[in-house]
């Protein structure tokens, strides 16, 4: 598990100083595949190079498997049964080779073959020629890039580089895999390719997986838990469904509308079309949220029961965290007083009904 408690940075720059982190607090369970999503200046690149301590925090503490590193004043401690030492060099280099870390840009050697890419951190930990090569093949194969092994970064397609560059982060078996923004340089197909192949791994090799994006998307379609960065401070965090069922904070309400085809109500409420005004005998808009605990056909029931028509006028439907999540935008037709008693009833039924503002 990893721990992290009131972790804080700042940085000295030109025109004074800026806080990248402030007071944050964050659990990650064994296993999990644990997303970090923020705009661009959010803290959460800094937050995943303080865990590791490629970034070093001012103050807080970080602790993986049991073992507590504290900072205080930008100095490294380990903390083992209360008692506190500074941390030596060779310490803090062994507890990164437990954690891998993937990147934008990939950061390969190019003018290295992709097997010499991932060799090179086992150059130094004693291991023969022979156990170097046995390693890096199982690497290749692990990636799909048997036949690229004496191809060169140049002559790889950008999904290839960081899968070579996911290969050279598992050189070292490491239990935990940092991912800073390592799909954002990816077109969507090699985008889909290099999730599916994380996944994979998470499953295969047990990894704790964290993930920084400014990219909804790809929180929804790899991430079981998720944390919301803004200003440097986690807003919100939760399970992906809860997240995007029932965002709370205004920025998590901004991404999860940057994936939902329900955002183009804001444009048709802008060109004040018809199909958003209220006619005669029709309610105001409302959107309606389903989740996987709704499994029966609840708008034809309550059409039914209580005699209102339901006007759909946009719809989605998503699969979060491999859970069917929908909504609706929906204007009601009926009599005041059924559409009020349909409108609770609804509620009752697990459905979250919200009134659309600006219309």
């Amino acid at each position: 598990m990893i721990e992290i408690k009131n972790l804080s940075k700042t940085f000295r720059i030109k025109d004074g100083l800026v806080k990248a982190l402030e007071d944050v607090s964050l659990s990650i369970n064994d296993g999990e595949r644990y997303g970090v999503i923020g705009y661009s200046g959010a803290g959460k690149s800094t937050l995943v190079r303080c865990i590791n301590f490629l970034e070093m925090p001012d103050s807080g503490s970080v602790s993986i498997d049991g073992k507590t590193m504290e900072i205080e004043n930008g100095v490294l401690y380990s903390v083992n049964a209360g008692e506190k030492r500074k941390m030596s060099e060779k310490e803090l280099n062994r507890m990164r080779s437990s954690i891998g870390m993937i990147f934008q840009h990939f950061n390969l050697l190019d003018r290295s073959t992709v097997f010499e890419n991932i060799a090179y951190p086992l150059k130094y930990t004693g291991k023969t020629k022979k156990e170097i090569s046995d390693k890096v093949f199982n690497l290749l194969e692990l990636v799909g890039l048997v036949d690229k092994a004496n191809a060169y970064p140049s002559q790889l397609s950008g999904g290839q580089k960081q899968r070579v560059a996911i290969a050279r982060a598992l050189a070292n078996d490491p239990k935990i895999l940092l991912s800073d923004e390592a799909t954002s340089a990816l077109d969507p197909d090699a985008t889909e390719s290099i999730i599916k192949l994380l996944k994979d791994l998470n499953k295969k090799l047990g990894l704790t997986i964290v993930l920084i994006t400014h990219e909804m998307s790809v929180i929804k379609s790899f991430c079981e838990r998720v944390a919301v960065m803004e200003d440097g401070r986690v807003v919100e965090e939760g399970n992906v469904q809860s997240i995007f069922s029932y965002p709370q904070a205004p920025i998590t309400k901004r991404f999860v509308s940057s994936t939902s085809s329900l955002s183009k109500i804001n444009d048709l409420i802008k060109a004040d079309s018809p199909l958003v005004k209220s006619q005669n005998g029709e309610s105001p808009l409302y959107k309606l949220f389903f989740d996987t605990k709704v499994d029966s056909p609840v708008i034809s029931e309550v059409s039914r029961k209580y005699n209102v028509d339901f006007n759909i006028i946009l719809a989605n439907v998503e699969v979060v965290a491999d859970a069917t999540i929908g909504a609706m935008i929906v204007k009601i037709r009926g009599k005041e007083d059924n559409i009020n008693e349909a409108l609770s009833f609804l509620k009752e039924s697990s459905i979250r009904v919200e009134e659309v503002p600006g219309v």
